[in-house]
């Protein structure tokens, strides 16, 4: 192809038109050194870097800011009768001092078939008190029923107020439950 040089036109482009153009070349040329620092293991590490603060900060609510947190859990299991188990959870970042918790079996009338208690003088931040006493065997009563199971647990807490959970529960129709009381 050939071009006369009459037809050549130059162009001349105005004073903005040319500081457009002479950003879009920073902008380039700033992309391309971004290219050359940011790589994969320095991205790879930021990410590692943001999940350890924001465990530190979970741990930190956890463990160290002053909190009182108790749950009860209870599990129900029919077996050749009935059978109750029941653990206290401290989860609280203090102790809990004066804990006396009772668990009773009963009709749906009220009546009282078995009972079982526990007292604590105190229990440690995060930790649990489970065992024998929290534990009972109901035999003699049919399965084919449905009973209600009655917690009720009071602590003193670390600022020295009483606090109690008093929950009930209707159990018989499955075969397995498991309860979670809290404050």
């Amino acid at each position: 192809m050939l071009v006369h040089e009459d037809s050549i036109k130059t162009s001349t482009m105005s004073q903005e038109e040319l500081a457009i153009l002479e950003a879009s070349k920073d902008a380039a040329r700033l992309v391309q050194d971004l290219k050359r620092e940011v790589t994969p293991n320095r991205v790879a590490m930021a990410g590692v870097i943001l999940l350890l603060l924001v465990g530190a900060l979970f741990s930190g609510w956890y463990w160290v800011i002053p909190r009182d947190s108790v749950t009860v859990e209870t599990l129900y299991i029919q077996r050749g009768g009935h059978v109750v188990m029941s653990e206290i959870h401290n989860t609280g970042s203090r102790e809990i001092t004066d804990v006396s918790m009772s668990v009773k079996f009963q009709s749906l009338d009220g009546e009282l078939i078995d009972i079982m208690s526990i007292e604590v003088d105190k229990i440690s931040s995060h930790s649990s008190v489970a065992g024998d006493d929290l534990e009972m065997q109901i035999l003699g009563h049919t399965v084919w029923d449905s009973y209600v199971i009655a917690v009720e647990i009071q602590w003193i807490s670390y600022d020295g107020e009483v606090n109690r959970i008093i929950q009930t529960h209707e159990v018989g129709e499955w075969a397995w439950e498991v309860f979670e009381d809290s404050d």
